[in-house]
């Protein structure tokens, strides 16, 4: 593909070579456009340019709770070049976006040669499981409206935009709360300033006062998604 900016920090972080050699096409991710669905085949690597998407783990009595979020970031369906064959959970966009993909050959093949996007991948993936471990803790010990305050800023920072559409029984399974538990907690945030809330669509008005009003799980957070991809020399091949 021809020469191109790169807004997702596993692209921009990778020689020209490795890019090419992925064989990446555009895509375009519709609202709730499903991603990977549960038990079904991983067949393609996603890297979102922007817009933002969730993973959730569905229970029997048909509600999900979301796991894990994914923006300019992350690369989606890294899992299968771990050896997974079908995905467990449900990843869909909730804020709609662009990005690229290639096919799990492509990358398994590139994945085996050992080099920049090995190393990459696997500095991802630990990304990926510190902050699942960050969040496991945080829905364990803090408050829902710090935890509310904590999604809203992740959310705006990978969809890079301070305005998104999310309705209260979304908010309510991204948190694992209740409608009425997001109702109190997003009244909370719009009475201090933080944030206007109408017909399912949310602004941050008052960004530093909702980092204030977050869980310190926010910069933990933050702070190893911005640190994956820095080393201490280039990556080149």
């Amino acid at each position: 593909m021809p020469a191109v900016q790169f807004k997702n920090t596993l692209l921009r972080a990778l020689p020209a070579q490795v890019i090419a050699n992925l064989g990446l096409r555009a895509i375009q991710f519709e609202l709730t456009h499903d991603i990977q669905y549960p038990r079904r085949a991983i067949k393609y690597l996603y890297f979102l340019e922007s817009g933002m998407a969730s993973m959730t783990a569905g229970f029997r009595d048909g509600s999900q709770v979301e796991v894990g979020m994914f923006g300019y970031e992350s690369v989606i369906g890294v899992s299968a070049l771990m050896g997974t064959k079908k995905s467990l959970h449900r990843i869909y966009t909730q804020i709609a976006g662009h990005g690229y993909y290639c096919t799990v050959e492509a990358a398994m093949r590139e994945f085996n040669l050992g080099g920049a996007f090995q190393l990459l991948m696997l500095r991802y993936v630990q990304a990926q499981l510190d902050q699942a471990a960050q969040l496991a803790g945080c829905n364990a010990k803090h408050r829902f409206e710090p935890r509310l305050s904590r999604w809203l800023l992740l959310c705006g920072d990978r969809a890079h935009s301070d305005t998104f559409k999310m309705s209260h029984d979304l908010l309510a399974d991204k948190l694992g709360g209740t409608r009425a538990t997001v109702t109190i907690a997003a009244g909370g945030l719009k009475r201090k300033g933080f944030i206007q809330y109408s017909r399912g669509t949310i602004r941050i008005l008052n960004r530093d006062g909702l980092i204030g009003n977050a869980c310190e799980c926010y910069e933990v957070i933050k702070g190893h998604l911005k640190n994956y991809a820095e080393f201490d020399m280039p990556i080149t091949e």
